[in-house]
Protein backbone atom coordinates (compact mmCIF):
# COMPACT_ATOMS: atom_id res chain seq x y z
CA UNK A 1 0.00 0.00 0.00
CA UNK A 2 1.08 3.58 -0.30
CA UNK A 3 2.17 5.71 2.70
CA UNK A 4 0.03 8.28 1.60
CA UNK A 5 -3.40 6.74 1.28
CA UNK A 6 -5.71 7.55 3.87
CA UNK A 7 -7.73 5.07 6.29
CA UNK A 8 -11.68 6.18 5.43
CA UNK A 9 -13.24 3.31 6.78
CA UNK A 10 -12.46 3.25 10.70
CA UNK A 11 -12.06 5.66 13.42
CA UNK A 12 -12.72 9.49 13.10
CA UNK A 13 -14.21 10.52 10.30
CA UNK A 14 -13.96 14.27 9.71
CA UNK A 15 -10.29 14.58 9.90
CA UNK A 16 -9.67 11.82 6.98
CA UNK A 17 -12.20 13.31 5.46
CA UNK A 18 -10.68 17.13 5.23
CA UNK A 19 -7.13 15.65 5.00
CA UNK A 20 -8.34 13.55 1.75
CA UNK A 21 -9.87 16.45 0.37
CA UNK A 22 -7.71 19.73 0.89
CA UNK A 23 -4.93 17.58 -1.51
CA UNK A 24 -7.92 17.80 -3.87
CA UNK A 25 -8.83 21.76 -3.46
CA UNK A 26 -4.95 22.26 -4.14
CA UNK A 27 -4.95 20.03 -7.13
CA UNK A 28 -8.66 22.04 -8.44
CA UNK A 29 -6.38 25.15 -7.10
CA UNK A 30 -4.18 24.80 -9.75
CA UNK A 31 -6.49 23.51 -12.54
CA UNK A 32 -7.76 26.57 -12.17
CA UNK A 33 -4.28 28.55 -12.38
CA UNK A 34 -4.16 26.20 -16.33
CA UNK A 35 -6.86 28.36 -17.32
CA UNK A 36 -6.31 31.70 -15.60
CA UNK A 37 -3.30 31.79 -16.51
CA UNK A 38 -4.60 31.09 -20.49
CA UNK A 39 -7.60 33.72 -19.74
CA UNK A 40 -4.99 36.25 -18.33
CA UNK A 41 -1.91 35.96 -21.13
CA UNK A 42 -4.63 35.56 -23.98
CA UNK A 43 -6.56 38.96 -22.59
CA UNK A 44 -3.35 40.81 -23.04
CA UNK A 45 -4.27 40.48 -26.67
CA UNK A 46 -7.64 41.70 -26.65
CA UNK A 47 -11.71 41.14 -26.59
CA UNK A 48 -11.64 39.04 -29.50
CA UNK A 49 -9.07 36.40 -28.19
CA UNK A 50 -11.06 35.85 -24.42
CA UNK A 51 -14.42 35.54 -26.44
CA UNK A 52 -12.47 32.97 -28.74
CA UNK A 53 -11.90 31.26 -25.44
CA UNK A 54 -15.49 31.01 -24.31
CA UNK A 55 -16.48 29.85 -27.62
CA UNK A 56 -14.01 27.26 -27.56
CA UNK A 57 -14.12 25.99 -24.21
CA UNK A 58 -17.73 24.59 -23.83
CA UNK A 59 -16.43 22.63 -26.95
CA UNK A 60 -13.12 21.39 -24.96
CA UNK A 61 -15.09 20.57 -21.89
CA UNK A 62 -18.08 18.39 -23.58
CA UNK A 63 -15.11 16.22 -24.90
CA UNK A 64 -12.91 15.42 -21.82
CA UNK A 65 -16.23 15.25 -20.32
CA UNK A 66 -16.60 11.76 -21.35
CA UNK A 67 -13.19 10.67 -19.56
CA UNK A 68 -14.62 12.51 -16.50
CA UNK A 69 -17.55 10.31 -16.56
CA UNK A 70 -15.75 7.46 -16.78
CA UNK A 71 -13.04 8.07 -14.44
CA UNK A 72 -16.05 8.48 -11.93
CA UNK A 73 -16.75 4.21 -12.96
CA UNK A 74 -12.82 3.78 -11.94
CA UNK A 75 -12.98 5.76 -8.61
CA UNK A 76 -16.03 3.64 -7.53
CA UNK A 77 -14.69 0.37 -8.42
CA UNK A 78 -11.60 1.09 -6.87
CA UNK A 79 -12.82 2.85 -3.43
CA UNK A 80 -15.72 0.07 -2.94
CA UNK A 81 -12.98 -2.84 -3.76
CA UNK A 82 -10.47 -1.01 -1.47
CA UNK A 83 -13.11 -0.99 1.19
CA UNK A 84 -14.20 -4.70 0.60
CA UNK A 85 -10.67 -5.59 0.73
CA UNK A 86 -10.46 -7.16 -3.51
CA UNK A 87 -7.10 -5.74 -3.72
CA UNK A 88 -6.53 -7.78 -6.71
CA UNK A 89 -9.80 -6.60 -8.28
CA UNK A 90 -8.39 -3.32 -7.52
CA UNK A 91 -5.25 -3.55 -10.34
CA UNK A 92 -7.87 -5.46 -12.46
CA UNK A 93 -10.48 -2.23 -12.88
CA UNK A 94 -8.22 0.19 -12.85
CA UNK A 95 -6.26 -1.41 -16.26
CA UNK A 96 -9.11 -2.00 -17.49
CA UNK A 97 -10.77 1.42 -16.91
CA UNK A 98 -7.41 3.56 -18.59
CA UNK A 99 -7.62 0.90 -21.55
CA UNK A 100 -10.85 1.60 -22.40
CA UNK A 101 -10.88 5.45 -21.79
CA UNK A 102 -7.53 5.35 -24.20
CA UNK A 103 -9.61 4.06 -27.04
CA UNK A 104 -12.45 6.74 -26.37
CA UNK A 105 -9.80 9.31 -26.90
CA UNK A 106 -8.86 8.16 -29.50
CA UNK A 107 -12.05 8.35 -31.38
CA UNK A 108 -12.97 11.42 -29.56
CA UNK A 109 -9.71 13.44 -30.82
CA UNK A 110 -10.42 12.14 -34.58
CA UNK A 111 -14.33 13.28 -34.38
CA UNK A 112 -13.59 16.74 -32.46
CA UNK A 113 -11.18 17.57 -34.77
CA UNK A 114 -13.25 16.99 -38.02
CA UNK A 115 -16.19 18.67 -36.10
CA UNK A 116 -14.71 22.07 -34.67
CA UNK A 117 -15.95 24.22 -37.38
CA UNK A 118 -19.24 23.02 -36.93
CA UNK A 119 -19.56 23.47 -33.11
CA UNK A 120 -18.01 26.47 -32.83
CA UNK A 121 -20.51 28.15 -34.99
CA UNK A 122 -23.17 26.20 -33.59
CA UNK A 123 -22.55 27.91 -30.32
CA UNK A 124 -22.57 31.52 -31.95
CA UNK A 125 -19.16 32.76 -33.45
CA UNK A 126 -20.09 34.29 -36.77
CA UNK A 127 -17.79 31.92 -39.45
CA UNK A 128 -15.36 33.59 -40.60
CA UNK A 129 -15.12 36.20 -37.78
CA UNK A 130 -12.13 36.69 -35.74
CA UNK A 131 -13.24 34.79 -32.73
CA UNK A 132 -14.17 32.04 -34.91
CA UNK A 133 -10.98 31.30 -36.37
CA UNK A 134 -9.35 31.83 -33.00
CA UNK A 135 -11.82 29.32 -31.19
CA UNK A 136 -11.28 26.80 -34.19
CA UNK A 137 -7.45 26.41 -33.59
CA UNK A 138 -7.39 25.69 -29.69
CA UNK A 139 -10.57 23.39 -29.74
CA UNK A 140 -8.67 21.53 -32.99
CA UNK A 141 -4.76 21.73 -30.47
CA UNK A 142 -6.62 20.52 -27.45
CA UNK A 143 -7.82 17.76 -29.03
CA UNK A 144 -4.61 16.22 -30.84
CA UNK A 145 -3.31 16.19 -27.01
CA UNK A 146 -6.55 15.12 -25.69
CA UNK A 147 -4.77 11.63 -24.85
CA UNK A 148 -2.89 13.18 -22.23
CA UNK A 149 -5.82 14.99 -20.57
CA UNK A 150 -7.54 11.87 -20.55
CA UNK A 151 -4.70 9.91 -19.06
CA UNK A 152 -3.98 12.45 -16.21
CA UNK A 153 -7.39 12.72 -15.27
CA UNK A 154 -7.26 8.88 -15.13
CA UNK A 155 -4.30 8.67 -12.60
CA UNK A 156 -6.32 11.17 -10.52
CA UNK A 157 -9.49 9.60 -10.11
CA UNK A 158 -7.49 6.05 -9.74
CA UNK A 159 -5.39 7.65 -6.91
CA UNK A 160 -8.52 9.01 -5.67
CA UNK A 161 -10.46 6.28 -5.43
CA UNK A 162 -7.46 4.56 -3.45
CA UNK A 163 -7.48 6.89 -0.62
CA UNK A 164 -3.81 8.73 -2.47
CA UNK A 165 -5.01 12.82 -3.22
CA UNK A 166 -1.44 13.47 -2.51
CA UNK A 167 0.27 12.21 -5.15
CA UNK A 168 -1.65 13.67 -7.60
CA UNK A 169 -1.75 16.87 -6.30
CA UNK A 170 2.31 17.30 -6.53
CA UNK A 171 2.35 16.30 -9.98
CA UNK A 172 -0.34 18.78 -10.74
CA UNK A 173 1.59 21.40 -9.44
CA UNK A 174 4.78 20.36 -11.53
CA UNK A 175 2.55 20.81 -14.61
CA UNK A 176 1.11 24.20 -13.46
CA UNK A 177 4.40 25.58 -12.81
CA UNK A 178 5.46 24.28 -16.46
CA UNK A 179 2.48 25.71 -17.99
CA UNK A 180 2.74 28.84 -16.16
CA UNK A 181 6.36 29.28 -17.57
CA UNK A 182 5.39 28.73 -20.80
CA UNK A 183 2.06 29.91 -21.66
CA UNK A 184 3.29 33.94 -21.66
CA UNK A 185 5.95 32.96 -24.61
CA UNK A 186 4.02 30.75 -26.26
CA UNK A 187 0.95 33.33 -26.31
CA UNK A 188 2.61 36.72 -27.11
CA UNK A 189 6.11 35.20 -28.10
CA UNK A 190 8.60 38.17 -27.59
CA UNK A 191 6.58 40.87 -28.88
CA UNK A 192 4.42 43.17 -26.46
CA UNK A 193 5.50 40.65 -23.75
CA UNK A 194 4.16 42.18 -20.32
CA UNK A 195 6.06 39.29 -18.88
CA UNK A 196 9.79 41.59 -19.40
CA UNK A 197 7.61 44.80 -19.23
CA UNK A 198 7.11 44.01 -15.17
CA UNK A 199 10.48 42.80 -15.02
CA UNK A 200 12.09 45.19 -16.55
CA UNK A 201 13.62 43.18 -19.40
CA UNK A 202 12.29 45.25 -22.08
CA UNK A 203 15.99 45.49 -23.77
CA UNK A 204 15.82 41.84 -23.59
CA UNK A 205 12.74 41.57 -25.40
CA UNK A 206 13.61 43.80 -28.01
CA UNK A 207 17.02 41.72 -28.81
CA UNK A 208 14.86 38.56 -28.45
CA UNK A 209 12.18 39.64 -30.81
CA UNK A 210 15.19 41.08 -33.20
CA UNK A 211 16.85 37.83 -32.81
CA UNK A 212 13.98 35.48 -34.15
CA UNK A 213 10.90 37.46 -34.83
CA UNK A 214 8.67 35.06 -32.91
CA UNK A 215 5.58 37.11 -31.87
CA UNK A 216 3.94 33.88 -30.52
CA UNK A 217 0.89 31.93 -31.46
CA UNK A 218 -1.79 33.77 -29.78
CA UNK A 219 -4.61 31.75 -28.07
CA UNK A 220 -3.28 28.64 -30.27
CA UNK A 221 -0.09 29.22 -28.26
CA UNK A 222 -2.15 28.82 -24.53
CA UNK A 223 -3.70 25.61 -25.94
CA UNK A 224 0.16 24.19 -26.92
CA UNK A 225 1.17 24.97 -22.83
CA UNK A 226 -1.68 23.12 -21.73
CA UNK A 227 -1.55 20.03 -23.72
CA UNK A 228 2.56 19.84 -23.66
CA UNK A 229 2.37 20.18 -19.82
CA UNK A 230 -0.73 17.79 -19.14
CA UNK A 231 1.37 15.15 -21.41
CA UNK A 232 4.05 15.65 -19.22
CA UNK A 233 2.19 14.67 -16.17
CA UNK A 234 -0.26 12.25 -17.89
CA UNK A 235 3.35 10.05 -18.96
CA UNK A 236 4.94 10.14 -15.48
CA UNK A 237 1.62 9.46 -13.60
CA UNK A 238 1.24 6.15 -15.70
CA UNK A 239 4.47 5.39 -15.57
CA UNK A 240 4.16 5.40 -11.76
CA UNK A 241 0.96 3.30 -11.58
CA UNK A 242 2.57 0.75 -13.66
CA UNK A 243 5.66 0.76 -11.27
CA UNK A 244 3.49 -0.18 -8.41
CA UNK A 245 5.19 2.35 -5.85
CA UNK A 246 1.95 4.11 -5.30
CA UNK A 247 -0.13 0.93 -3.99
CA UNK A 248 -1.89 0.24 -6.94
CA UNK A 249 -0.20 -2.25 -9.65
CA UNK A 250 -0.97 -2.48 -13.33
CA UNK A 251 0.19 -5.17 -15.25
CA UNK A 252 -0.14 -5.39 -18.77
CA UNK A 253 -3.00 -8.23 -18.50
CA UNK A 254 -4.92 -5.64 -16.64
CA UNK A 255 -5.18 -3.50 -20.15
CA UNK A 256 -6.73 -6.55 -21.86
CA UNK A 257 -10.17 -5.50 -22.05
CA UNK A 258 -12.87 -8.14 -20.50
CA UNK A 259 -16.05 -8.09 -21.66
CA UNK A 260 -17.80 -8.31 -18.23
CA UNK A 261 -15.53 -5.60 -16.35
CA UNK A 262 -16.12 -2.92 -19.97
CA UNK A 263 -19.58 -3.95 -19.07
CA UNK A 264 -19.49 -2.73 -15.49
CA UNK A 265 -17.35 0.04 -16.27
CA UNK A 266 -20.06 1.37 -19.19
CA UNK A 267 -22.76 0.33 -16.45
CA UNK A 268 -21.92 3.03 -14.29
CA UNK A 269 -19.38 5.24 -16.85
CA UNK A 270 -21.26 6.02 -18.84
CA UNK A 271 -24.59 8.16 -17.03
CA UNK A 272 -21.31 9.68 -15.29
CA UNK A 273 -20.09 10.30 -19.02
CA UNK A 274 -23.51 11.80 -19.66
CA UNK A 275 -24.22 13.75 -16.32
CA UNK A 276 -20.76 15.68 -17.47
CA UNK A 277 -21.30 15.67 -21.35
CA UNK A 278 -24.96 17.50 -20.02
CA UNK A 279 -23.33 19.86 -17.94
CA UNK A 280 -20.76 20.62 -20.73
CA UNK A 281 -23.75 20.73 -23.72
CA UNK A 282 -25.68 22.86 -20.99
CA UNK A 283 -22.30 26.10 -20.62
CA UNK A 284 -22.67 25.70 -24.55
CA UNK A 285 -25.91 26.12 -24.84
CA UNK A 286 -25.98 29.00 -22.28
CA UNK A 287 -23.17 30.43 -24.33
CA UNK A 288 -25.39 30.44 -27.38
CA UNK A 289 -27.97 32.11 -25.30
CA UNK A 290 -25.47 34.83 -23.96
CA UNK A 291 -24.10 35.23 -27.82
CA UNK A 292 -27.28 36.82 -28.52
CA UNK A 293 -26.63 40.00 -26.06
CA UNK A 294 -23.56 40.32 -27.82
CA UNK A 295 -19.46 39.57 -27.64
CA UNK A 296 -19.05 41.48 -24.88
CA UNK A 297 -22.01 39.22 -22.88
CA UNK A 298 -19.70 36.42 -23.89
CA UNK A 299 -16.67 37.26 -22.92
CA UNK A 300 -18.02 38.53 -19.15
CA UNK A 301 -19.99 34.96 -19.34
CA UNK A 302 -16.57 33.37 -19.88
CA UNK A 303 -14.82 34.78 -17.37
CA UNK A 304 -17.52 34.77 -14.92
CA UNK A 305 -17.57 30.53 -15.98
CA UNK A 306 -13.88 30.57 -14.88
CA UNK A 307 -14.25 32.38 -11.64
CA UNK A 308 -16.96 29.66 -10.48
CA UNK A 309 -14.56 27.04 -11.02
CA UNK A 310 -11.87 28.97 -8.49
CA UNK A 311 -15.12 29.89 -6.20
CA UNK A 312 -16.21 26.11 -6.24
CA UNK A 313 -12.67 24.93 -5.25
CA UNK A 314 -13.66 23.99 -1.81
CA UNK A 315 -16.87 22.49 -3.24
CA UNK A 316 -14.72 20.18 -5.60
CA UNK A 317 -12.21 19.15 -2.87
CA UNK A 318 -15.08 17.87 -0.63
CA UNK A 319 -17.42 16.24 -2.91
CA UNK A 320 -14.64 14.23 -4.64
CA UNK A 321 -12.99 13.22 -1.32
CA UNK A 322 -17.00 12.31 0.00
CA UNK A 323 -17.49 9.97 -3.34
CA UNK A 324 -13.91 8.53 -2.19
CA UNK A 325 -15.25 7.84 1.75
CA UNK A 326 -19.01 6.72 0.25
CA UNK A 327 -17.76 4.09 -2.19
CA UNK A 328 -14.81 2.62 0.57
CA UNK A 329 -17.39 2.30 3.48
CA UNK A 330 -20.00 0.66 1.48
CA UNK A 331 -17.66 -1.72 0.28
CA UNK A 332 -16.71 -1.85 3.81
CA UNK A 333 -20.56 -2.46 4.37
CA UNK A 334 -20.19 0.58 6.71
CA UNK A 335 -23.37 2.58 5.02
CA UNK A 336 -24.29 4.58 8.25
CA UNK A 337 -20.72 6.04 8.00
CA UNK A 338 -20.55 7.34 4.89
CA UNK A 339 -23.95 8.65 5.11
CA UNK A 340 -22.73 10.81 8.14
CA UNK A 341 -19.84 11.48 5.60
CA UNK A 342 -22.26 13.44 3.43
CA UNK A 343 -23.87 15.32 6.66
CA UNK A 344 -20.01 16.37 7.14
CA UNK A 345 -19.18 17.39 3.77
CA UNK A 346 -22.21 19.61 3.40
CA UNK A 347 -22.34 21.87 6.28
CA UNK A 348 -18.48 22.58 5.68
CA UNK A 349 -18.98 23.65 2.62
CA UNK A 350 -22.35 25.55 3.28
CA UNK A 351 -20.33 27.71 6.00
CA UNK A 352 -17.00 28.63 3.55
CA UNK A 353 -19.22 29.47 0.50
CA UNK A 354 -21.35 31.48 2.44
CA UNK A 355 -18.28 33.53 3.10
CA UNK A 356 -17.06 33.22 -0.69
CA UNK A 357 -20.05 34.68 -1.70
CA UNK A 358 -20.23 37.67 0.47
CA UNK A 359 -16.41 38.68 -0.84
CA UNK A 360 -17.51 37.81 -4.78
CA UNK A 361 -20.69 40.13 -4.37
CA UNK A 362 -18.42 42.96 -2.00
CA UNK A 363 -15.28 43.46 -5.08
CA UNK A 364 -17.31 42.37 -8.40
CA UNK A 365 -16.20 44.17 -10.81
CA UNK A 366 -12.45 44.52 -9.01
CA UNK A 367 -12.37 40.57 -9.65
CA UNK A 368 -13.51 41.00 -12.89
CA UNK A 369 -11.48 43.43 -13.85
CA UNK A 370 -8.17 41.66 -13.44
CA UNK A 371 -8.81 39.27 -16.20
CA UNK A 372 -10.00 41.86 -19.32
CA UNK A 373 -8.53 45.09 -18.19
CA UNK A 374 -9.32 48.23 -19.85
CA UNK A 375 -13.30 46.69 -21.22
CA UNK A 376 -15.54 48.80 -18.70
CA UNK A 377 -18.43 47.04 -20.20
CA UNK A 378 -17.21 43.94 -19.94
CA UNK A 379 -16.31 44.36 -16.81
CA UNK A 380 -19.85 45.64 -15.65
CA UNK A 381 -21.18 42.85 -16.72
CA UNK A 382 -19.62 40.65 -15.71
CA UNK A 383 -19.63 42.29 -12.19
CA UNK A 384 -23.47 41.64 -12.54
CA UNK A 385 -23.00 38.07 -12.63
CA UNK A 386 -21.58 38.03 -9.83
CA UNK A 387 -23.88 39.90 -8.34
CA UNK A 388 -26.80 37.72 -8.54
CA UNK A 389 -24.98 34.49 -8.88
CA UNK A 390 -23.09 34.83 -5.93
CA UNK A 391 -25.71 34.37 -3.00
CA UNK A 392 -26.73 30.57 -4.65
CA UNK A 393 -23.12 29.30 -4.71
CA UNK A 394 -23.63 27.73 -0.77
CA UNK A 395 -26.63 25.99 -2.46
CA UNK A 396 -24.64 24.58 -5.59
CA UNK A 397 -21.98 23.76 -2.69
CA UNK A 398 -24.27 21.58 -0.98
CA UNK A 399 -25.54 20.18 -4.60
CA UNK A 400 -22.09 19.22 -5.30
CA UNK A 401 -21.03 17.30 -2.14
CA UNK A 402 -24.90 15.24 -2.67
CA UNK A 403 -24.47 14.25 -5.90
CA UNK A 404 -20.70 13.20 -5.26
CA UNK A 405 -22.30 10.92 -3.11
CA UNK A 406 -24.75 9.27 -5.43
CA UNK A 407 -21.54 8.30 -7.63
CA UNK A 408 -19.45 7.08 -5.26
CA UNK A 409 -21.82 4.51 -4.60
CA UNK A 410 -22.40 3.85 -7.59
CA UNK A 411 -25.98 5.50 -8.38
CA UNK A 412 -24.34 7.47 -11.48
CA UNK A 413 -27.66 7.15 -12.86
CA UNK A 414 -29.50 9.64 -10.36
CA UNK A 415 -26.66 11.89 -10.56
CA UNK A 416 -27.47 12.04 -13.98
CA UNK A 417 -30.92 12.70 -13.44
CA UNK A 418 -30.75 15.95 -11.12
CA UNK A 419 -27.83 17.22 -13.32
CA UNK A 420 -30.38 17.19 -16.47
CA UNK A 421 -33.17 19.06 -14.23
CA UNK A 422 -30.96 21.30 -13.11
CA UNK A 423 -29.82 22.32 -16.39
CA UNK A 424 -32.88 21.80 -19.07
CA UNK A 425 -35.71 22.43 -16.32
CA UNK A 426 -34.64 24.86 -13.87
CA UNK A 427 -31.67 27.06 -16.18
CA UNK A 428 -31.84 26.62 -19.66
CA UNK A 429 -35.18 27.33 -20.52
CA UNK A 430 -35.68 30.45 -17.92
CA UNK A 431 -32.19 31.63 -19.20
CA UNK A 432 -34.01 31.95 -22.77
CA UNK A 433 -37.36 33.07 -21.82
CA UNK A 434 -36.25 35.80 -19.38
CA UNK A 435 -33.59 37.25 -22.59
CA UNK A 436 -35.63 36.98 -25.49
CA UNK A 437 -38.96 37.41 -24.37
CA UNK A 438 -38.68 39.98 -21.36
CA UNK A 439 -35.41 41.85 -22.80
CA UNK A 440 -33.22 41.19 -19.85
CA UNK A 441 -30.54 40.35 -21.76
CA UNK A 442 -27.41 38.53 -20.25
CA UNK A 443 -28.92 39.52 -16.56
CA UNK A 444 -31.82 36.47 -17.38
CA UNK A 445 -29.67 34.10 -18.25
CA UNK A 446 -27.44 35.10 -14.98
CA UNK A 447 -30.90 34.57 -12.84
CA UNK A 448 -31.78 31.34 -14.56
CA UNK A 449 -28.56 29.92 -12.91
CA UNK A 450 -29.11 31.23 -9.53
CA UNK A 451 -32.65 29.57 -9.48
CA UNK A 452 -31.29 26.06 -10.43
CA UNK A 453 -28.51 26.35 -7.98
CA UNK A 454 -30.89 26.43 -5.17
CA UNK A 455 -33.48 24.71 -6.55
CA UNK A 456 -31.43 21.39 -7.64
CA UNK A 457 -29.43 21.62 -4.42
CA UNK A 458 -33.56 21.31 -2.58
CA UNK A 459 -34.37 18.54 -4.49
CA UNK A 460 -31.12 16.78 -4.76
CA UNK A 461 -31.10 16.82 -1.08
CA UNK A 462 -34.45 16.02 -0.56
CA UNK A 463 -34.33 12.61 -2.41
CA UNK A 464 -30.74 12.13 -0.59
CA UNK A 465 -32.27 11.49 2.56
CA UNK A 466 -34.60 8.75 1.45
CA UNK A 467 -31.65 6.20 2.01
CA UNK A 468 -31.64 4.48 -1.50
CA UNK A 469 -28.36 5.09 -2.67
CA UNK A 470 -26.98 2.41 0.17
CA UNK A 471 -26.21 -0.41 -2.04
CA UNK A 472 -22.46 -1.06 -2.93
CA UNK A 473 -21.81 -2.15 -6.30
CA UNK A 474 -19.05 -4.92 -5.36
CA UNK A 475 -19.21 -7.70 -3.02
CA UNK A 476 -16.75 -8.94 -0.34
CA UNK A 477 -13.16 -9.99 0.39
CA UNK A 478 -12.72 -12.81 -2.74
CA UNK A 479 -15.14 -12.48 -4.67
CA UNK A 480 -14.78 -12.95 -8.72
CA UNK A 481 -15.79 -9.28 -9.79
CA UNK A 482 -18.13 -6.25 -9.03
CA UNK A 483 -21.78 -7.18 -7.91
CA UNK A 484 -25.31 -5.83 -8.63
CA UNK A 485 -25.26 -2.15 -9.98
CA UNK A 486 -28.16 -0.04 -8.19
CA UNK A 487 -30.72 1.61 -10.63
CA UNK A 488 -31.93 5.66 -10.37
CA UNK A 489 -33.81 4.53 -6.94
CA UNK A 490 -30.91 2.47 -5.48
CA UNK A 491 -32.53 -1.21 -5.96
CA UNK A 492 -30.05 -3.69 -7.57
CA UNK A 493 -30.16 -4.38 -11.05
CA UNK A 494 -28.90 -7.68 -11.93
CA UNK A 495 -25.18 -7.56 -13.87
CA UNK A 496 -24.43 -10.95 -15.37
CA UNK A 497 -20.45 -10.37 -14.31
Amino acid sequence: MSARDVNLTDGDLLKPLLVLSLPIVASQLMQVAYNLADTFWVGQLGQAPVSALSYAWPIVFLVISVAGGFSVAGTALVSQNKGAGNHDRVNHVAGQTIAFVVLCSVALSVVGYLAAPTLVGLIGAAPGSTEYTLAVEYVRTILLGVFFMFGFFMFQALLRGWGDTKTPMYLMFFGVVLNVVIDPFLVLGFQDNLLFTVFGLGGLQEQLYAATGFAGFGVQGAAIATVLSRGIGAVVGLAWLFSGRLGITISREDLYLKKETVKKIVTIGAPASIDQSTRALGVTVLTAIVALAGDDAVAAFGIGNRLNSLVFLPAIGLAQGTATIVGQNLGAEKAERAERAVYYASGLIAVVLAGVAVVAFTYAETIVGVFIPGEPNVIAIGAEYLYIVAPSFLFLGIYRVTASAFRGSGNTRTAMVFTILSLWVFRVPPAYVLLAYFDMGAAGVFWATALSNVATAIVAFAWFTRGTWKDSVVEGPGTPGPGPTPDVDGDPEAVDD
